[in-house]
C-alpha cells in the first residue's frame, strides 16, 4: 500500500494573531492544534509528517514531535526559505517574507514521491476529513479538497481570508474565489475589497481552509506556475497561494479536484480572541471521548 504524507504548513507569521499561534497550547495538557491534526492523520492511515517551518517554529515543534512521533511515524522538518527560488531568479531587495503556501508545498518537492495532504498548522479540521482524504488518495489517485461550510469557519473578532468554492453537480471543483476580507455582518456573511463596499456571500457557501490532497504530479505543475509568478514582477506583499494556483489550473487546464465535504467542526485562531472558543471546542470533543487526555498518552 502506497505511503501517505501529511505536509503541515507551520511557517506562517501570525500577524493578525500577534504571535506564533502554531505553538499556542489549546489542550488540557499543553497540546497544540497541530497535535490534534497529526493525531487524526495518523489514525486515518497517514505514514509520514513533514513540517514546513522557519527557525523559531522548528525549535518548538522539534521539542514536541521528535519524541512524540518517534515510534509512531516518520517525521521531517523542511525550511521555507525566501531564497529557495528556481534557477535564474533572485530575491528582490524589498522582499522580506517567503512566498506563500504554494512555495511551502514546493519546499517539500524533493521528499514527495507519493500522494500527500496539505494542512495549516493552526487549523483544527476534525477527524472525518483525514479519513475521507486518506481513502480518496489511496483509491482514486486524484486531487481533492476537504471543504467546510463557510458559516462554520467565521469569527466574530474581525475579517478573515477564505477561498469560496464553486462546485459542479458532479462534486468537482469549478473554481475558487479568494476573498481576503470576509466578515459577519448583521447575521450574514459578506466580503469587501476596498473596506467600504460589502458584497454578500450566498448561504450555503463552501470554503477552502487549505485542507488539500494531491497526487505527486501536482508538484512540477506548481513549479512551472511559481516561475511564471516570479516572472510577473510580484510586489513585496504578493504571495503564491495554493487556492489561486489550483483555481488557475482548474480554469485553464481542466484540472480535476474532488471536493470532499467535512462532517466535523472547524476551529481556528486567526485572532487571539479566538483562542478561548478553540480551547472550549477541543475540551468538548475530549469530554465526548473523541480524543484521549493527555492526547499522546
Amino acid at each position: 500500500m502506497e505511503k501517505l504524507t501529511l505536509v503541515v504548513m507551520a511557517a506562517g507569521m501570525g500577524r493578525r494573531y500577534g504571535g506564533l499561534k502554531q505553538v499556542e497550547p489549546v489542550g488540557a495538557h499543553g497540546e497544540l492544534i497541530v497535535d490534534y491534526c497529526v493525531f487524526d492523520a495518523l489514525r486515518a492511515g497517514f505514514d509520514r509528517v513533514l513540517f514546513v517551518v522557519r527557525p523559531e517554529v522548528e525549535e518548538a515543534l522539534r521539542a514536541r514531535f521528535d519524541v512524540t512521533l518517534r515510534d509512531r511515524c516518520a517525521v521531517g522538518y523542511v525550511p521555507q526559505r525566501l531564497d529557495d527560488l528556481p534557477r535564474g531568479f533572485e530575491v528582490p531587495e524589498d522582499r522580506v517574507k517567503p512566498w506563500g503556501t504554494g512555495q511551502a508545498v514546493l519546499a517539500c518537492r524533493e521528499a514527495l514521491s507519493g500522494p500527500f495532504a496539505v494542512i495549516n498548522a493552526d487549523d483544527f479540521y476534525g477527524q472525518s476529513g483525514y479519513q475521507l482524504l486518506a481513502e480518496h488518495l489511496r483509491t482514486k489517485r486524484e486531487h481533492a479538497l476537504v471543504g467546510f461550510p463557510l458559516d462554520a469557519t467565521m469569527t466574530e473578532h474581525g475579517t478573515v481570508s477564505r477561498g469560496i468554492c464553486r462546485i459542479r453537480e458532479d462534486g468537482t471543483l469549478d473554481g475558487i474565489a479568494e476573498r481576503k476580507r470576509v466578515a459577519l455582518r448583521d447575521g450574514s456573511i459578506a466580503y469587501t475589497e476596498d473596506g467600504e463596499t460589502w458584497h454578500p456571500i450566498p448561504d450555503g457557501a463552501i470554503a477552502s481552509m487549505n485542507f488539500w490532497g494531491f497526487a505527486p504530479t501536482i508538484v512540477p505543475e506548481f513549479m512551472r506556475r511559481f516561475e511564471r509568478f516570479l516572472g510577473s514582477n510580484p510586489t513585496p506583499s504578493d504571495e503564491f497561494f495554493i487556492p489561486a494556483v489550483v483555481g488557475e489550473m482548474v480554469d485553464q487546464d481542466g484540472l480535476q479536484v474532488r471536493v470532499l465535504p467535512s462532517k466535523d467542526a472547524w476551529f481556528g485562531v486567526t485572532y487571539r480572541e479566538d483562542l478561548a472558543q478553540t480551547r472550549a471546542g477541543i475540551e468538548k470533543l475530549t469530554a465526548e471521548g473523541r480524543y484521549p487526555s493527555p492526547l499522546w498518552g
